[in-house]
């Protein structure tokens, strides 16, 4: 099974730049060994099940949390598909396979 999550999650009570805060839920899941891609507008990562996806959501709270984060808001995106994995790569080498695209 591979679970595909792209989520975003940081506080709204820290300011204009939460990069500080963010950066530590990112070096969580690169500790992790869950394989990810970071982009500017979220993370995406890929797991072996549901509940080790949003286990890993659940850490990232818990981050923000122990930061000292009063609110925070998160938006998650889930495909989770029976049969396969390897897709966090695989599903961008087919597209830029078909348009020709061999830059990673």
């Amino acid at each position: 099974m591979s679970v595909l999550l792209e989520f975003s999650m940081f506080p709204t009570d820290k300011g204009e730049s939460v990069s500080p805060y963010v950066s530590q839920v990112i070096a969580m899941i690169r500790d992790s060994g869950i394989p990810y891609r970071l982009t500017p507008m979220g993370t995406v990562i890929e797991t072996s099940s549901l509940d080790q996806a949003l286990g890993l959501v659940g850490q990232a709270y818990g981050i923000l949390e122990q930061a000292g984060c009063n609110r925070v808001y998160s938006s998650l995106k889930l495909d989770i598909r029976k049969g396969k994995e390897g897709r966090l790569k695989g599903k961008v080498d087919s597209i830029r396979q078909k348009i020709g695209d061999v830059a990673d």
